[in-house]
C-alpha cells in the first residue's frame, strides 16, 4: 500500500509516494536531473553517477537520485519536509567531475557518429559540463561487436551505462549481452561472439545514450535535423504499435517508436523498425491492363474505363488485404455491395463470427496484461504474432504472473506451464473447476492458429466458456492490421472467403497478397507492390501504403487508431480511398463523398465507434455457443517473423533476417 511523503526539491514541495525515487520525484516537481543510465523502464543499475544531487542535512557528499528513496530522506530538524538541491555548488562540481571522467576516453569522432545531433552525451556535456579537459594520455580504444545486420557497433564510444545489457535480459529475454572485466577493462560484449537472437534488438539503438550503438541500415544517409517527422501507426502486425516516420524529400528514411502506454509503450519490433526499404522496391508505379495474357501499362482513364467495363452488368466479390486502411474498407463494401456483391477481410479463413465484437476483438485492452496474474495463451505465439505484447507478456510474468500455453511449445523467452498442444487440452482444462480463481484478475489470450481450421468457432466458444467461468477477460491477438477496423465496417460474408467468391464473374482485390484466387474470374487488384495479387491481376491500379496516405486503423484490442501520411506515392499511385471514388464515378454508382473529411463523415455516422480515436470501446459479452472442436493439433499463424506481407517482402533486409533466422533454427548440434 503507498504511503504520501512531503519533498522540497529546489524549492518546490510536492506529494509524492514515498517508494518514488528522488529522480522520479523530480520529475513531479517538473525539475530536470541529468541521466545517462537510468531508463524507467528498466530496473536500476545506479552507475553513471550523473544525477548527482545533494540532500539537505544528510551526508556531507552528492546522492545517486536514481538509486535513492523518499522514504529513506529524515524529515528536518523540527519535522519539516525532506530538503534535496539539484543545482547547488555541490552538485554542479559534481556533475563537472563525473561528465569530465566520461569524456577521458570518448572518441572526437561527433562529425562522422550517427547519433550526432540526438546525443545525450553532447547536450549533458553542453548543459552540465566544462568547456576544457585537462587529460593529455592517450585515448583507450576498444573493439567493435558483431551483433547481426541492424545494430552497428562502435564500443569506443561506450560509456558502460550497461542499458542495452538491461534491455536485452529484461525486455527481449536473451542472455547474450553482459558486462566482463574490472576497472578501465570493463566493456560490454556479446558472449561468445554471438549475434542477438531477438525482434526487438532495434530497441537498444533507441535507449544508447552516445553513439555506441546505431542503426546499421541507417547508417551515414541522413542527420535528424534534415529530416520531416510524422507521427503515424504501424501495420507490421495488429498490435498499432505508435511509430514516427521520418522522411527525406520523398523517401522514407528510418521509423521510431513514440511512447503510448496502453499500446507499444515505447519499444516496437525489428519488423516495424526497418522495414522502411521494402516502401521503396517492387512498387506498383502506374496502372495495368492484361492484354493477350501480358500486362502492359495504362492512363488512369485507360484503367478506369477497362474496370467499368468488366464490372457492369456482372456478379462482383471484394477481397479486403491486411494492410487496408478502415476507409478503403468502407469503400469497397459500399460500392461492392451497392453492385450487388460480397466483400470478405477474413482472408486466412478466421472463424470470427460476424457482428459479435466481444468475440472477434475482446473485452480486454493490452494494458490489462501489466495487472493480470493469470494468463491463458490459446494457440499463439506471441513473439513472431507482435513481438512488443510478448515483451509486456514478459514484463507480467516477471512480476509474479502464472501463464499458461495450449498450442505448439514455443520459447516465449519466459517460463510457462504448457497444458498441451491441441484442442483435446482445451476441452480438459475446460472441464477442470475454474470458479476458484474467480477472485484473481485473469486473461484468455486466443491467436489465429486457433481460429483458421474448420473448427475455429468450437475453439473460439471454449476459450469463452473458459474466460466466463474464470472471470477473465478475452483478448483476440490478430494478425492483420487491418483485420478489426474491415470487420467493424461489416467487410464479411456468411461462410467466408469461398461464399463470398462463390460464382463471382469479377473479384475486387483490395491488397490481398495472402490468398490465392482461383483461375476463372477476372482480378482487379489494388495494391501498393507486385506481390501475389499483382500476379493474378487482369488489372492493376497502383496504390498508397501506410506511409503514403491519411488513414484510420483498429488494433487487436480495438482500438481506432490515425496513421498520418509521411510522403506521397510513386509515380501515378493514388490513395485507395480515392481509387475507388473515381472507379464508382465510372461504374455509375458514385460513392456520396468527394474527400477523405466526406467519407470519415459517412463512416463515423455508420459506426459511431470508429470516430472516437484512441479509445477502446467496451463490448458486450456475447458468448459464443459452446461447440466440441475436433482433436487434432493447433498449428501456428506465422511462419516466417519477416515475411509476412508484401512491405516485407519487397525488403531486401527482411529476406536477409528470414535466411539468418532459419540457418539458426537449422545449425547442428556439436555432438558430445
Amino acid at each position: 500500500m503507498s504511503t504520501l511523503k512531503k519533498i522540497i526539491i529546489d524549492g518546490i514541495e510536492v506529494e509524492v509516494d514515498a517508494a518514488m525515487t528522488l529522480i522520479q520525484a523530480a520529475e513531479v516537481a517538473g525539475v530536470e536531473i541529468p541521466r545517462f543510465c537510468y531508463h524507467e523502464r528498466l530496473t536500476i543499475a545506479g552507475n553513471c553517477r550523473m544525477c548527482l544531487v545533494e540532500v539537505v542535512g544528510g551526508p556531507p557528499k552528492p546522492a545517486a537520485s536514481c538509486a535513492m528513496q523518499v522514504r529513506d530522506l529524515r524529515p528536518g530538524p523540527n519535522g519539516e519536509p525532506p530538503v534535496v538541491k539539484t543545482n547547488s555548488p555541490m552538485v554542479k562540481r559534481a556533475r563537472e567531475g563525473v561528465m569530465e571522467f566520461l569524456l577521458i576516453n570518448h572518441p572526437l569522432d561527433c562529425p562522422i557518429c550517427d547519433q550526432g545531433g540526438e546525443c545525450d552525451l553532447q547536450d549533458q556535456a553542453m548543459a552540465y559540463g566544462v568547456d576544457f579537459s585537462r587529460y593529455r594520455e592517450p585515448k583507450r580504444a576498444s573493439e567493435d561487436l558483431n551483433l547481426g545486420p541492424l545494430v552497428a557497433t562502435t564500443m569506443t564510444r561506450c560509456i558502460s551505462c550497461t542499458r542495452c545489457v538491461r534491455f536485452t535480459t529484461e525486455v527481449a529475454g536473451i542472455t547474450q549481452m553482459g558486462q566482463t572485466g574490472r576497472g578501465e577493462d570493463s566493456e560490454i560484449t556479446s558472449y561468445l561472439n554471438q549475434t542477438l537472437d531477438s525482434n526487438l534488438q532495434g530497441n537498444i539503438i533507441d535507449l544508447c545514450p552516445v553513439g555506441a550503438l546505431t542503426s546499421k541500415p541507417y547508417a551515414f544517409t541522413a542527420r535528424p535535423w534534415e529530416l520531416s517527422k510524422t507521427e503515424s501507426i504501424d501495420v507490421m502486425d495488429a498490435l498499432g504499435s505508435n511509430i514516427r516516420v521520418d522522411t527525406k524529400g520523398r523517401e522514407v528514411m528510418r521509423i521510431l517508436p513514440r511512447n503510448h502506454d496502453g499500446v507499444n509503450e515505447e519499444w516496437i519490433s525489428d519488423k516495424t523498425r526497418f522495414v522502411w526499404d521494402g516502401l521503396r522496391r517492387q512498387r506498383l508505379d502506374t496502372p495495368y491492363i492484361r492484354e493477350g495474357g501480358r500486362l502492359r501499362k495504362a492512363t488512369w482513364p485507360e484503367a478506369l474505363a477497362a474496370v467499368a467495363a468488366a464490372v457492369k452488368g456482372r456478379k462482383v466479390a471484394g477481397i479486403v488485404g491486411d494492410l487496408a486502411p478502415v476507409e478503403a474498407s468502407f469503400s469497397l463494401v459500399r460500392l461492392v455491395e451497392g453492385l450487388g456483391g460480397k466483400v470478405e477481410c477474413r482472408t486466412d479463413g478466421a472463424k470470427l463470427p460476424e457482428g459479435n465484437r466481444s468475440a472477434y476483438v475482446g473485452t480486454a485492452t493490452i494494458a490489462d496484461i501489466d495487472s493480470a496474474r493469470r494468463i491463458l495463451l490459446i494457440g499463439t505465439n506471441p513473439r513472431t504474432e507482435a513481438p512488443v505484447l510478448n515483451a509486456r507478456l514478459r514484463k507480467a510474468w516477471a512480476q509474479g504472473a502464472d501463464i499458461a500455453l495450449v498450442g505448439p511449445k514455443v520459447d516465449l523467452t519466459f517460463d510457462y506451464h504448457h497444458f498441451g498442444t491441441g484442442r483435446d487440452a482445451l476441452t480438459a482444462l475446460l472441464s477442470q473447476d475454474l470458479t476458484n480463481t474467480a477472485g484473481t484478475p485473469g486473461l484468455v489470450i486466443v491467436g489465429m492458429g486457433a481460429l483458421t481450421e474448420a473448427d475455429g468457432e468450437a475453439v473460439l466458444s471454449q476459450a469463452m466458456k473458459i474466460a466466463e467461468l474464470g472471470d477473465s477477460k478475452l483478448l483476440v491477438l490478430h494478425t492483420a492490421a487491418a483485420r478489426v477496423g474491415a470487420m467493424d465496417v461489416g467487410a464479411v460474408t456468411p461462410g467466408g472467403l469461398a461464399a463470398a467468391v462463390d460464382g463471382a464473374d469479377v473479384v475486387w482485390n483490395l491488397g490481398a497478397d495472402e490468398v490465392d484466387i482461383a483461375p476463372g474470374p477476372l482480378v482487379i487488384y489494388q495494391g501498393s507492390h507486385g506481390d501475389r495479387g499483382a500476379h493474378r491481376a487482369d488489372i492493376i491500379l497502383p496504390a498508397a501504403c501506410y506511409t503514403e496516405e491519411n488513414g484510420l486503423f483498429v488494433n487487436t484490442e480495438g482500438r481506432p487508431q490515425l496513421a498520418v501520411r509521411a510522403g506521397f506515392p510513386p509515380g501515378e499511385a493514388k490513395e485507395n480511398w480515392a481509387i475507388l471514388r473515381a472507379a464508382s464515378a465510372e461504374l455509375g454508382a458514385t460513392l456520396p463523398w468527394d474527400d477523405l473529411a466526406g467519407l470519415r463523415r459517412a463512416l463515423v455516422a455508420a459506426h459511431p465507434h470508429l470516430g472516437r480515436i484512441d479509445r477502446v470501446p467496451v463490448n458486450d459479452w456475447t458468448p459464443v455457443p459452446l461447440r466440441a472442436p475436433a482433436h487434432a493439433d493447433f498449428r501456428l499463424a506465422v511462419r516466417d517473423f519477416w515475411l509476412t506481407n508484401p512491405i516485407a517482402r519487397a525488403s531486401p533486409l527482411m529476406a536477409e533476417l528470414s535466411a539468418n533466422a532459419a540457418a539458426r533454427a537449422a545449425s547442428p548440434l556439436a555432438a558430445e
